[in-house]
């Protein structure tokens, strides 16, 4: 089978590129031809705001390259991974004129929600769900805080509903949870078209030891992401708990400042991804505070590969997938005190630890390997190609 791959790249390489890539080297792993057409969000900076305008809404560029590249390499299947915002949903029209299906995977809430996060002002935010024209979003500046930006991506999302291009031009979406799906489907998509398939992890990294007697948090040091939250939560404890933080972000400064003040807390910055299995193999728990609708939670994934329990926020994707008791455990969200509290109860019964390692390993064993998400995969292309 032969696939084309677009995504739209970030300035700042996270776990939305990092999956994607995964799945192009799992497809090429088990015999298929991936070809790649990707762009980079590195170019917005040297494109007037007219030229990106348009681009957004509809890039002829992006469509003479797809269509160019569907007539040279007779291809099955068009996965488009990402298009925002300089790629533009063309692509769909390319591909279709050349009679080849589309699958869109939905790694985001963009095509609902302008700034695709359901998160604004520090809370969880719907005031775009279900509105054919996403007005909210432009008058709070929801994308990069710019009412300019948020314009044009509500123009976007309006003029591409209007021609019903989500309806007609892709095939299957692919959502990374029930919780993202059923929101889709709140917004008034069709059930019958989104299927769910979650990340995975590739390679399998391996078991780690658990021994090392710290706290882990690995991610996007924002706001969105729960480190006021987590900070607030090491604050609050009675006992103090050894907490290295991993990554890099708008709020390194309160980091620091907090690492500055509780000697128990470490920032570590970026790690290469080795380093942080290693760090997570050898970590007693991970936390995953974060405070928007997660659409899943690779690096919750990534925790349960190494046999780490991983402490979470009881809201969105993430939910889904740490079970209570189980897994590990789940906080009130955006409450530190309901954090604090879950630690504490985590250290006061380190006789819980073994079992719950052996629990996370075997939810990674039973849902997050390569192999079964290649099935996955492979079955939903088959029945896009089985549409007449």
């Amino acid at each position: 089978m032969r696939i084309l791959s677009i995504h739209n790249n970030y300035q700042i390489r996270g776990g939305e590129d990092e999956s994607t890539q995964a799945e192009a080297n799992l497809l090429k792993a088990n015999g298929n031809q991936v070809d790649i057409y990707q762009d980079s969000n590195e170019r917005v900076a040297s494109l007037n705001q007219v030229h990106l305008a348009s681009t957004t809404i509809w890039s002829t560029e992006a469509y003479q390259i797809v269509k160019q590249k569907l007539r040279t390499h007779p291809t099955d299947i068009v996965h488009v991974q990402n298009f925002f915002p300089l790629i533009s949903p063309s692509v769909y029209y390319a591909a279709k004129s050349e009679g080849v299906p589309v699958v869109q995977t939905l790694r985001n809430y963009r095509l609902i929600c302008p700034n695709g996060l359901f998160f604004r002002s520090d809370r969880i935010c719907e005031d775009c769900l279900g509105k054919f024209v996403p007005y909210p979003g432009v008058i709070h500046a929801c994308y990069r805080e710019n009412r300019a930006a948020s314009a044009i991506t509500a123009t976007m999302l309006t003029l591409h509903r209007m021609a019903r291009t989500w309806v007609n031009q892709v095939d299957i979406f692919i959502t990374l949870s029930q919780f993202a799906r059923q929101k889709f489907i709140e917004a008034g998509w069709s059930e019958d078209r989104i299927i769910v398939k979650p990340n995975f992890v590739y390679p399998d990294p391996g078991v780690g030891s658990g021994e090392g007697g710290y706290a882990l948090f690995v991610g996007r040091l924002s706001v969105e992401k729960g480190l006021d939250v987590l900070i607030d939560a090491w604050q609050n404890l009675r006992q103090p708990v050894p907490l290295k933080i991993v990554g890099d972000g708008p709020l390194v400064p309160r980091v620091q400042a907090a690492a500055e003040k509780l000697p128990h807390i470490q920032w570590l910055g970026r790690r290469p991804l080795p380093e942080v299995y290693k760090l997570m193999g050898e970590a007693m728990v991970l936390i995953f505070p974060s405070k928007w609708y997660e659409t899943f939670g690779r690096v919750a994934v990534e925790a349960f590969a190494k046999g780490t329990p991983v402490i979470a926020s009881n809201l969105g994707a993430i939910a889904e997938l740490v079970e209570d008791g189980r897994t590990g455990l789940r906080f009130k969200p955006s409450d530190p005190i309901s954090l604090a509290e879950q630690v504490e109860s985590l250290i006061s019964h380190p006789e819980k630890l073994p079992q719950m390692r052996r629990e996370a390993r075997a939810e990674f064993e039973a849902k997050y390997t390569a192999q079964q998400n290649y099935e996955q995969l492979k079955s939903i292309y088959q029945l896009v190609l089985s549409k007449p």
